[in-house]
């Protein structure tokens, strides 16, 4: 009998990608995952490890422990799951932490889970509290109690599960509560690439999409791609068409070069709104500090946009830093945009405050 395939489940793939993208994005980024750990680029350590527990199961004909994946966004946890599911020939089951928000949804789910599957949690610390706790003894104990009734009627029926693996992805470890973290038999983060993994990523990619991607084409797009993947082949698809329909099809450094300033992504990766963001920053309030509301109105943008889409790239670029009276830049931001650093700008200049990753805004 043949494995099962995760990617040959059409609707499977087009919730494994995400609801943004369009049909033919989701298609297109789906034939770009890799589809076995030999196949998956960077992350040498962790796919070792992953590789370790998985061979293990194998040879002990038993599901794998319950894998926790961590890390930033687009360095492919949702891949790895899907990996796990391929690589053990099982099938994949995917939900979200948002769209549990009761126990008797997560009951539903776990009742319809057959021996060795693989059970994919995306977003797993956006899970709702009571379903955390029946997740405990399901993930321990492979047993969920699941109350029929209210009040003192109320009746708990034992309900056995089958053995089976669940993968858990996030963003945020911390937000995890400890009981949850311990269940979890490996913990792996991912970390950002180097531009050299990012061009091997590219490369595959390029021979997918029939690309004709030049060495400086693939060198130029890894360096604006902010160390991410999925960035990477975003951008690599945005220079094929610039490169189809204003060049001679072939991406060179100099055809990506021109592409990208189309699409507004600067040589750092810098989009619009990061761009309008450090701007808002060093031109109307003087570098900082200024709390994140305002600088958010600043830009035109809702505070959680800022604060979740732009703000933790500009910290890792070193060209913003939060403290706690707020926001400041740094004089790489101040470099960036052309501008001299006034003297005004203390902090901005270098001085060290402990970064308390403060949320407080004033009033």
């Amino acid at each position: 009998m043949s494995e099962p395939d995760p990617w040959a489940d059409d609707e499977s793939v087009t919730r494994l990608v995400g609801g943004e993208a369009e049909p033919d994005e989701r298609t297109v980024e789906a034939a770009l995952r890799p589809r076995t750990l030999a196949e998956f680029v960077g992350q040498e350590r962790l796919r070792e490890q992953m590789s370790l527990v998985l061979d293990a199961a194998k040879a002990r004909g038993r599901s794998a422990d319950h894998l926790l994946l961590s890390g930033p966004p687009g360095l492919g946890k949702t891949t790895l799951a899907m990996i796990v599911a391929a690589e053990m020939g099982v099938p994949l089951r995917i939900t979200s932490g948002p769209a549990i928000q009761h126990a008797g949804d997560l009951a539903a789910i776990l009742s319809s889970v057959t021996e060795g599957d693989v059970l994919f949690f995306d977003e797993i610390h956006r899970m709702a509290r009571p379903a955390e706790e029946m997740l405990y003894t399901a993930m321990e104990d492979f047993r969920v109690d699941v109350v029929v009734g209210k009040g003192p009627g109320a009746t708990a029926i034992p309900l056995d599960l089958p053995p089976f693996t669940l993968v858990g992805a996030t963003t945020r470890t911390g937000l995890l509560p400890g009981p949850l973290r311990d269940r979890f038999g490996f913990t792996g983060h991912l970390e950002l690439y180097e531009p050299a993994e990012l061009e091997q990523v590219l490369v595959r990619s390029a021979q997918l999409l029939a690309v004709d991607l030049r060495d400086d084409g693939s060198r130029e797009i890894a360096g604006r791609s902010r160390g991410t993947p999925r960035i990477a082949n975003r951008l690599l698809r945005r220079v094929r068409d610039f490169a189809e329909v204003r060049a001679d099809s072939v991406v060179t450094g100099d055809v990506a070069r021109a592409a990208l300033q189309v699409f507004a992504v600067d040589e750092l990766g810098l989009d619009r709104l990061d761009r309008a963001v450090l701007r808002a920053l060093c031109k109307n309030f003087g570098g900082g500090p200024v709390g994140l509301g305002t600088l958010a109105v600043a830009v035109g943008e809702e505070r959680e946009t800022v604060e979740e889409v732009a703000e933790p790239f500009l910290v890792r670029a070193g060209l913003l830093a939060r403290t706690p009276r707020g926001r400041v830049s740094t004089p790489a931001a101040w470099h960036h945009l052309g501008l001299s650093v006034p003297p005004s700008a203390a902090f901005g200049a270098g001085t060290t405050e402990p970064d308390l990753f403060s949320s407080v805004d004033e009033a």
